[in-house]
């Protein structure tokens, strides 16, 4: 009798977990065998079946163990095997839907190393500006928008006016944020690292807000589209250990607590990036030092003691090296562990500093796309010698074994990895005909992987996002063309389709809803 309701037990858990199952419809039911449940039953169903084959395409990876496969087998959102038809083909059953790429190429989901991403989607409901290169033309879009601009606020003089700005709505940023992700997947670009709402002379309270109203809110009502890696002002360090030590970094697939940032200088535009020699134009000028050193150094020695990840903004040679001296001091102090110090922008980098990226194992977490527009202002402001000996040195970076993180700035930069993926490769400003600085140039797999699997280790998401590779999320791209060739001289090809987790998140096709 004991055996015959063992038997028996066995036999109707097998029949209830069969009728349960969530992928078997009416289109392929009639298909279901009893040779497929035999083997169903001798596959592990729950961890080894998947839900999708993408297959027919030529897939780059970013992982250096197979850069190159055919096919990807994915399971509730995250990827199973990598490889050929064959090998992936073998996890599925009649109810595996296909996903046929005819060819294309697929690429990981980009990732975005540095935006602003609710004040990119707050732009975009307010005067573009972005293209306008004449003092008449920005005149006249303000004055059409019911403004009088009377002159230029530098870095930290923004906080004379910031008060008197009306703060967007809790109900305004929510859409910002939805308006933001949506822009982001149409380019490929599946997670970002959030610096907020936060510059000199801004409340450092802004991106607090923001975390609690908007993207807690949007986690909580599944309205999250994009990953997100959050990152806070620096002088808010203990409020973000707190909140580590209560929730842990990972907050959901979605949302993850990054580190604290801080300003070391301005920036080139306006004459404020600190330099070791003045500006050409302005023979008194050597930048600004936005902060006090020593508080600077305190703050990041107790953000990098309670084991927050440090990121600082710096731009001019001077401010690059000071950022240099003060990381290896700290390591020096402390023990050895993983950090990953940041530096955000590292434009501009003295003779010799180049090769400390890669001593003193720190991230380089620049922009391409901001080069297009300073090949000429660099050339005016620093002198074209000392502009090109220092400017932008991708390939020195990488040379010297730095890691490399490629992002936009938006909403300063618009969001396009591919473009920026171009920028980096060609190098050629508007209106210029050669590159600028040449030997500066990438090539198509080195950009690729600083906006993939350099920028995920670049956050600490390496274990995640990054690369296609089994266990990780299942965040990819397909491209418009099926010509690697072509995509590694021209970067000629368009975002045709974004995938977060398995889903189709965008599509290029209008008849093509997102799943």
């Amino acid at each position: 009798m004991n055996a015959f309701w063992v038997t028996l037990s066995a036999s109707v858990i097998l029949i209830l977990s069969i009728a349960s199952l969530p992928l078997l419809n009416n289109n392929n039911a009639n298909h279901f065998t009893f040779a497929d449940l035999l083997s169903w039953r001798s596959c592990s169903f729950l961890n080894e079946v998947a839900d999708l084959l993408v297959t027919n395409g030529t897939i780059y990876t970013s992982d250096d163990t197979l850069p190159f496969a055919d096919s990807m087998a994915i399971r509730n959102g995250r990827i199973l095997r990598v490889g050929s038809y064959s090998f992936t083909k073998a996890l599925t059953r009649p109810w595996t839907k296909e996903l046929n790429l005819d060819g294309k190429i697929v690429v990981p989901g980009f990732i975005d190393s540095h935006v602003h991403f609710i004040p990119g989607g707050l732009q975009m409901a307010r005067v573009e500006l972005r293209g306008v290169n004449t003092k008449d033309l920005f005149v006249d879009k303000i004055r059409k928008a019911v403004a009088k601009p009377t002159g230029l606020l530098i870095d930290s003089a923004m906080k004379l006016v910031l008060p008197h700005i009306p703060d967007a709505s809790v109900d305004e940023r929510r859409e910002a944020l939805l308006r933001a992700s949506d822009h982001a997947l149409k380019r490929g670009v599946t997670t970002v690292v959030d610096f907020g709402r936060y510059f000199p002379g801004s409340l450092p309270e802004y991106p607090w807000q923001d975390f609690s109203d908007v993207y807690k809110w949007a986690d909580l009502s599944g309205n999250m589209m994009t990953r997100v890696c959050l990152f806070f002002p620096m002088e808010t360090w203990p409020r973000l250990v707190d909140l580590m030590s209560k929730s842990g970094r990972v907050l959901s697939q979605w949302i993850y607590l990054g580190g604290v940032k801080a300003f070391a200088d301005g920036s080139l535009g306006s004459n404020s990036a600190l330099f070791h020699e003045p500006y050409a134009d302005d023979p008194n000028n050597y930048g600004l030092q936005v902060v006090d050193l020593d508080g600077l150094y305190n703050m990041t020695l107790s953000s990098d003691k309670s084991g927050l990840q440090v990121s600082i903004h710096a731009i001019g040679d001077r401010a690059n090296e000071l950022v240099l001296d003060m990381y290896a001091s700290l390591v020096s102090e402390k023990r050895n562990r993983d950090r990953r110090f940041r530096i955000e922008h590292a434009q501009h980098l003295a003779p010799g500093t180049v090769a400390r990226f890669g001593e003193q194992s720190l991230i380089a977490s620049v922009q391409p796309d901001h080069l297009l527009d300073d090949a000429d202002s660099a050339t005016k402001k620093l002198g074209s010698e000392r502009a090109e000996r220092g400017a932008y040195l991708f390939k020195s970076l990488l040379t010297n074994n730095a890691q490399l993180a490629f992002g936009s700035d938006w909403p300063v930069v618009d969001i396009n990895p591919l473009k920026s993926i171009r920028t980096s490769m060609k190098r050629i400003p508007p209106h210029w005909e050669k590159a600028w600085i040449p030997s500066e140039c990438l090539c198509l797999k080195d950009a690729l992987k600083a906006y993939t699997i350099s920028a995920a280790h670049a956050c600490f998401l390496d274990k995640y996002v990054g690369s296609l590779s089994p266990g990780k999320y299942a965040d990819f791209v397909v491209l418009s063309t099926s010509s690697w060739e072509d995509l590694a001289t021209e970067v000629s090809a368009d975002v045709e389709a974004t995938y977060v987790g398995g889903s189709m998140a965008y599509s290029i096709k209008p008849d093509v809803k997102r799943e």
